[in-house]
């Protein structure tokens, strides 16, 4: 009898072996591919000088001393100061996509 023990505890102890190992390989991810990505474009969107302009513009906004329009009123929003900056690069022929607000009409 006491060989038919042991035999049942090594039978146990192989079959929770095989369970962990199918486990852990279970646990790893599948390699993945290498895909080339074609990207469409791999020059810059905005010219430095662009960039510069943008630069310009926000900073007099911080100085307080940015103001729009024909009624001069003082810009506080960081974000109208850039598009203004933007606006200021494109008409200067500096490399700046084209407004897309303008583009839904």
């Amino acid at each position: 009898m006491a060989t038919k023990k042991t035999a049942a505890k090594s039978v146990t102890k192989k079959s929770a072996a095989k369970n962990t190992a199918t486990k852990t390989s279970a646990k790893k991810a599948p390699a993945k591919k290498a895909t080339a990505k074609k990207t469409a474009s791999t020059s810059r969107k905005y010219s430095p000088a662009a960039g510069k302009q943008v630069g310009q513009e926000l900073h007099e906004m911080h100085e307080g001393k940015l103001h729009i329009g024909k009624s001069k009123k003082l810009v506080t929003n960081p974000k109208q100061a850039i598009a203004i900056g933007l606006a200021e690069a494109r008409r200067a022929g500096k490399k700046v996509p084209p407004n897309p607000n303008n583009l839904k009409k």
